[in-house]
Parts: structure tokens; sequence; C-alpha cells
């Protein structure tokens, strides 16, 4: 397989690749430039906020969910209005959203952190229907958000703690029953970040500090990796007309300089045509 530059901008904290599935285009987010970038035919494209921004879900052809560091927000890129439709953490200052996806029902899924990654500060939480709700507390690193083709399991991870756990949803899309640990690379050390799901089921992560995505199946066995030019991999997201196309955000944050000299691609957005199919995004019903 092929890895592609995508978009050659270094993001100090790439994260939250959304492909649209009626605008045919790619967003993602640079969390500690406070921006949303995209590309299509006439290029890249930038949106500043005023405060930290992190994961999107798609409302229609023309508004975003925007996860942001105090709410969830309703962006229309025609008009650029932004409308804040529920407080996420809004009365803490020391805390940000991360990792964020739409599940099959409709409802968003975001995770909140410490600003500086402190340990257990963060939370799960699940918007629908104008409804958000608390799913998890004593969180470090929330990642991994991610749903089985089926619909009815819903993955989560803690990078910090190097564990993905996996719970079943309902038919509303919330969780019943309790989570169980789905991956635990505890003796390994790997660290799993974002994560994504294609259509026959593979869970497919990116692996902060490996330099690699890695597929596992339902059993928790490593099947596929593909390699990245970049240390800091920070998400995946399937897309591209055929949607086999695999698209994986990156980050510069933190890297010495000599690292980044082994590493100058780091921080920037790319893809890989032909993987697998993926599953289309789900709409967020707000």
């Amino acid at each position: 397989m092929t890895v592609q530059v995508f978009d050659d901008h270094p993001c100090l904290l790439g994260e939250g690749p959304l492909w649209h599935p009626l605008r045919k285009q790619l967003f993602w987010f640079d969390i500690m430039g406070r921006r949303m970038l995209s590309r299509d035919a006439g290029g890249r494209h930038v949106r500043q906020f005023d405060r930290h921004v992190s994961a999107a879900g798609w409302i229609d052809e023309t508004r975003l969910m925007v996860a942001t560091e105090r709410d969830l927000a309703v962006v229309d890129l025609e008009s650029g209005a932004e409308t804040s439709v529920a407080p996420l953490e809004a009365d803490d200052p020391t805390t940000r959203s991360n990792d964020g996806r739409a599940d099959p029902q409709g409802g968003f899924w975001i995770g909140t952190m410490g600003k500086h990654g402190e340990a257990g500060k963060g939370a799960l939480y699940r918007f629908h229907r104008g409804q958000i709700r608390k799913l998890a507390s004593d969180i470090g690193i929330p990642n991994a958000i991610c749903f089985a083709p089926s619909g009815d399991v819903a993955h989560f991870a803690d990078t910090a703690r190097h564990l993905v756990w996996r719970i079943a949803l309902d038919a509303d899309g919330w969780p019943e029953g309790e989570w169980s640990v789905f991956l635990d690379h505890r003796e390994t050390g790997i660290n799993p970040d974002g994560a994504v799901m294609d259509r026959n089921g593979l869970f497919w992560c990116a692996e902060w500090g490996g330099s690699r995505v890695a597929a596992y199946d339902a059993k928790g066995s490593l099947v596929k990796e593909i390699g990245l030019p970049a240390p800091q991999v920070t998400c995946p997201a399937f897309g591209s007309p055929d949607m086999e196309t695999l698209y994986v955000t990156s980050a510069r944050q933190g890297m010495p300089s000599d690292a980044l000299d082994d590493a100058p691609l780091s921080g920037q957005t790319f893809a890989i045509p032909g993987v697998t199919p993926g599953q289309t995004e789900h709409r967020v019903i707000h």
C-alpha cells in the first residue's frame, strides 16, 4: 500500500478526520492551533476558532456538529454561523475535548481530558437529540471512539492506560451492561489513539509513538498494519468516493528537533488508497 501526503499543513496536534459523505470532503482539526481544516478541489480551507476544537460529525450538507473545549456547536459551512447546542465541561477551563465520532443511531460521542493530560481528569459523553449524558469518568486520554457495522457495539480507549474497551448498545444507542476489555496493551506499551471500524468489522487503530495504523479482528488479534512516516499518528478515517482510502492525521507536539529531522512529515495528514471498504460516517441527529 502506498502512503501519500494528503495535506502538508504541519498540525501541532492533528486529530478528528471526518469524511463528509455528501460533500465528498475531508475535515480534520489542529487542536493546539484551534482550527478546523478541509480540502476539496479548490484546495485547503481553514476555519479559526477562539477555543480548542477536536472532532466533528455531519448533520447535513452544510452543517457540522463540532466538539470544542467548552461546548458542542453547530457550524454552518456556508454562512459561517456557529450555534452552541450543549455545554461540555464549560465550567472547567482546565479540560478540553479530544476524540469523538457519531454513532449509527445518530448520537455523537465525545471524550474530554485535562489540557496537560492529567490522570483521571477526563470523561466520556454522548449527545443524542438534544440531550448530553456522561457515560464514564476518571479517564486520562479518551480515544478510539468507533462503532461496529452492526450498530450494537461501541469501542473506546484510554490511551494513558494502554486499554481499549467495548460495550453493547441498546436500540437507541445507549450503552447497556458493562465495559469489557477488547485490547490490553499494558505489557507492550502500545498507545491506542483514534480508531475506526471498516465494513467487515476490523478495528483500525492509530498507535501513538508506533508509526503505524494497526487492524485487529473481533478477537483482538492483529491482522494487518500500515507503517506511516510519522511516529505520532493520531486518528484514521475512511473516505474518498469509493470509501476505500484510509486518511490518517498525525502530530508533531512534543517532538525534539532531532526527532523532527528524522520524521519531517510529522503533523501532516496522509492518505492510503485501496485499503478496504470503510463504513460511511453516520449522521448526527440533534
